[in-house]
């Protein structure tokens, strides 16, 4: 039971289950006393109908038990009525010897029918009434016992007994009715019951969709549609677009702060950039000076380098940060890039090799944004792999897509760093850091995941440590999102020279 729907329905269920339980067995008790009053009401009537019987007859015939044979006996013309009678009578007279039986006490055996009679031995009320088990084949039977008085001095008392069984739509019945309809009402009420949870909680599914499609960060503006009734639902859609507003503020303040420090530390950036370059070419300064301010040049690209990285990032959150698509050879791309790849490479002892299809494969891209995608992708294996390794950059033309792979033989990526290679400022190496033998930012993979996705398509990466890794980019033939004129692309150099006028007043 995973799901909020199946355990409701399960409970419900259960719940359903123990009330018919409580409920069955409360009928079960009360029709069982029902019935057995109703019995002892016409075991009452034959007894003391039987016993007005005897009264009447001793009235008149002033005896009615004969001592002819060996023991004393109820009169034969007064026991035939007896005799006749269906259920189970006894006769007995002062001291419990029996008088007289009817045709059934009669078929009893010897110890059945003393167990019957138990009863009369020990009569002390006026009327008594209880129940007896016989077994063999006789089963329970419910007696109602009187004692008799206007019958003479002979006769004691009077029992008439009838099975249990004979109670129509007894409690047995009952029982064995609800045994057989419980089951058919659990499923249906299951069934009912699951049908109800998932309408219920179709609302919460709906909202849960939303969110879904809200919480990738990009469309933080939506709002969930609050229902008209003023239920928990209702509130929860408040809840919920209350929480959106204050994520969308928080986001937005964010995106801002790193998009407009981004842009503000540029051309202090350039600046210092401009004057150590000028520093270095400046025929006085010292030997030492030199390569501490070569050291200074080096930081100051990197501090550029993430910078614009973080300008493009955050562009790209904002969704200020489209495509200048255009029908492009891709094949033409990656020879460009593997050719600069391998100048890359030759310098750290690292063969770099590309498969490319003999024809021309286009596809409506942003060129610029492509290359550096490729770049990323080539510079990383080539940084991460040792020397005398290589690095493969293929191309292959597909019916609905173009596949890009970049192989290498590299120390590879562990099992549990894979999820977060694409995560901003994440790098698998434990200390994190941007200086050492293999520098970065930890933001390039983080721009080629949303440039593969920019243009509807998809990056997934393959590793394992010691045998390289392999990163998968496939761009389907149509998706890319909306584009702006080529002539207008905004490239970093041109926003770097436009920074100082839009900030003169």
């Amino acid at each position: 039971m995973h799901t909020i729907r199946q355990r409701l329905t399960f409970w419900y269920t259960v719940a359903l289950a123990v009330t018919l339980g409580v409920f069955g067995t409360l009928l079960y008790l009360e029709r069982r006393q029902s019935a057995l009053r109703e019995l002892d009401r016409r075991l009452g009537l034959e007894v003391d109908l039987a016993n007005r019987w005897l009264s009447e007859s001793y009235n008149v015939l002033g005896r009615i038990v004969t001592t002819a044979g060996s023991r004393p006996s109820l009169d034969p013309g007064i026991s035939a009525y007896l005799e006749a009678v269906r259920d189970y009578v006894v006769v007995a007279d002062t001291s419990g010897n029996v008088l007289a039986l009817s045709e059934a006490s009669r078929a009893l055996n010897a110890d059945a029918l003393q167990r019957l009679t138990a009863p009369l031995d020990t009569l002390r009320a006026p009327k008594e009434a209880g129940t007896i088990n016989l077994e063999e084949g006789v089963g329970s039977l419910r007696w109602v016992a009187l004692r008799v008085e206007a019958a003479g001095p002979e006769i004691g008392s009077l029992m008439v007994a009838t099975p249990t069984s004979e109670i129509a739509f007894g409690p047995a019945e009952l029982l064995r009715s609800m045994l057989i309809i419980a089951p058919i009402i659990l499923l249906a009420a299951a069934l009912l019951g699951y049908w109800l949870a998932g309408t219920f909680l179709r609302p919460v599914q709906n909202i849960m969709d939303e969110i879904e499609a809200i919480s990738d960060g990009r469309s933080l503006h939506r709002r969930l549609a609050v229902p008209m009734s003023d239920d928990e639902m209702a509130r929860l859609t408040l809840t919920v677009n209350g929480m959106l507003a204050r994520l969308e503020q928080s986001f937005g303040s964010l995106h801002r702060f790193t998009a407009d420090a981004s842009h503000e530390l540029k051309t202090p950036l350039m600046v210092l950039r401009a004057g150590v370059e000028r520093a270095l070419v400046h025929p006085g300064v010292p030997a030492e000076i030199l390569q501490s301010l070569d050291e200074t040049l080096a930081q100051l690209n990197e501090m550029t380098e993430l910078v614009e990285s973080l300008l493009t990032l955050a562009r790209a959150d904002e969704g200020r940060a489209p495509l200048a698509v255009e029908e492009s050879d891709l094949r033409a791309l990656v020879s460009d890039v593997v050719e600069t790849a391998g100048m890359l490479g030759e310098s750290s002892g690292i063969v770099v090799t590309s498969t490319l299809p003999d024809h021309p494969v286009r596809l409506a891209v942003d060129p610029h944004r492509i290359r550096e995608m490729l770049l990323n992708l080539i510079t990383n294996a080539i940084k991460y792999t040792p020397q005398g390794g290589t690095v493969d950059l293929s191309l292959a033309d597909q019916e609905d897509a173009v596949s890009i792979t970049v192989l290498d033989t590299g120390i590879g990526i562990a099992a549990g760093d894979l999820p977060h290679i694409f995560e901003r400022f994440w790098r698998a190496d434990p200390a994190r850091s941007r200086t050492g033998d293999r520098p970065g930012t930890g933001l390039g993979l983080a721009i080629t995941k949303w440039i593969a996705e920019a243009h509807g398509g998809s990056i997934t990466v393959q590793s394992r440590p010691g045998r390289g890794t392999i990163f998968t980019v496939r761009l389907p033939r149509a998706g890319a999102v909306p584009i702006i004129p080529r002539g207008a692309r905004s490239t970093p150099a041109r926003e770097a020279a436009a920074a100082p006028a839009a900030k003169a007043p």
